[in-house]
């Protein structure tokens, strides 16, 4: 990332932030297992480096930065080797202030000396959960300032993060490539009788084959039955001889997300009714996709997804009344995509779509009496004119997918 971006992200913070007002970033923790940064704070400073802190303050129409991080203990580089130097974080992000953690307490007291409102990560508490680092400062800052408002960034955040610029797409681009790759290798090589996970290892197998390291939410491998749980992710079933296999991932790349579903047949073609059923969906998932463009809702594609569907289930003999279809249909048809798969907005349901905004489309039925699980998803960019399928080469029509399963099929 060039530190001219994060510098007009800066720019774009300074017109949306009010004077007198300061927002608060904590970078993620490393837990030696597997280290996924916070979003907010690498939108802010492109820095991949844990427990680190952000201050940005805002006093007369300009915004200061202030990055903490952590300080090398020489004892410790032969354990975790050394940290990030004040160097090379300051050529990443551009941040000319920067102190290390053990200096923060003294600094945050000096930032809000005369500062109004602070913004912070702030989520709802869990008994199942334990306190987050920006809940515990978020009561701290009550307790010590009192005359502070505390407000959560999730609109500062969203207002920032949902239109993407080219930088990003380039990295959800190459997210969505490497799990096509994962898909595409899953497609030639899965057999009746494999073990869902097996699968998962070829998707993992692809990623780190590609330089990726993570994914954006934990891969579903639903074979048969599984497919109608919108989130199973045991992945530790065989798959069956005539069933479907559902795969549902994307990869992580520099912090963004693919998000891609395909359904497909663990023999060499699909069954007549479960290609009767697949061609209903993947009909209107292509319909619903050619609606995109400026200036629609997300409300707009999800009732015309929800008539549509409503009109297969009627037509397959699957539902008598037409307000059943929520039995076999029962989430929405769309969600904005970025550094989350679930990525922020303003208002979901009355969302306007604008050029930049990155979404994903994915209609499904899913028949728990019949086993069959159907969902088809892509990742679509709204344009100028329109849209661009972001997705669009990762097979899904029918013949394309017989095709592939034939040539598995014969590997045997």
């Amino acid at each position: 990332m060039k530190k001219e971006l994060l510098e007009m992200r800066l720019e774009k913070l300074n017109g949306i932030l009010d004077n007198e007002s300061m927002i608060l970033l904590y970078a993620a923790s490393d837990d030696h297992i597997t280290f996924l940064q916070n979003k907010n704070f690498f939108y802010f400073t492109g820095l991949d480096i844990p427990e680190a802190v952000l201050i940005l303050s805002k006093r007369e129409g300009k915004i200061t930065r202030k990055l903490f991080i952590e300080r090398t203990i020489p004892e410790r580089i032969v354990w975790d080797g050394a940290k990030m130097n004040k160097e090379t974080a300051r050529e990443i992000s551009g941040i000319e202030k920067i102190y290390y953690l053990d200096e923060l307490e003294r600094e945050l007291e000096n930032e809000l000396f005369d500062l109004e409102k602070v913004y912070i990560e702030i989520e709802s508490p869990t008994t199942a959960k334990p306190l987050t680092k920006p809940l515990y400062w978020a009561e701290q800052l009550r307790l010590r300032h009192p005359n502070v408002v505390i407000e959560s960034l999730r609109m500062i955040s969203a207002r920032m993060r949902m239109v993407k610029d080219k930088w990003e797409i380039e990295q959800m681009s190459r997210a969505i490539e490497v799990t096509g790759y994962g898909l595409d290798k899953i497609l030639r090589e899965t057999q009746a009788g494999m073990y869902e996970y097996e699968l998962e290892a070829m998707l993992n197998y692809e990623l780190l084959k590609n330089g990726l390291r993570n994914w954006g939410f934990k891969p579903i491998i639903a074979g048969g039955k599984n497919a109608v749980t919108l989130h199973y992710c045991r992945n530790n079933e065989q798959i069956a001889e005539e069933s479907l296999v559902l795969i549902d991932v994307g990869a992580l790349c520099n912090n963004y997300s693919a998000d891609i579903t395909r359904t497909f047949p663990a023999a060499a073609s699909f069954t007549a009714r479960q290609k009767e059923i697949y061609t209903e969906v993947l009909q209107t998932q292509e319909c619903v996709i050619k609606m995109i463009e400026p200036g629609i809702t997300l409300k707009d594609l999800n009732v015309k997804t929800a008539e549509l569907l409503t009109e297969s289930l009627l037509k397959l003999d699957i539902i008598k009344k037409r307000e059943d279809y929520r039995k076999y249909y029962m989430h929405s048809v769309s969600h904005f995509l970025g550094m989350d798969a679930h990525d922020v907005s303003l208002h979901y349901a009355k969302s306007i779509l604008e050029p930049g905004n990155v979404i994903t489309v994915e209609p499904g039925l899913y028949i728990e009496e019949e086993g069959i699980g159907i969902r088809i998803e892509d990742d679509i960019l709204v344009t100028e004119s329109g849209y661009e399928n972001l997705s669009e080469s990762i097979p899904k029509q029918v013949e394309e997918l017989e095709e592939i399963r034939k040539k598995a099929g014969e590997r045997k």
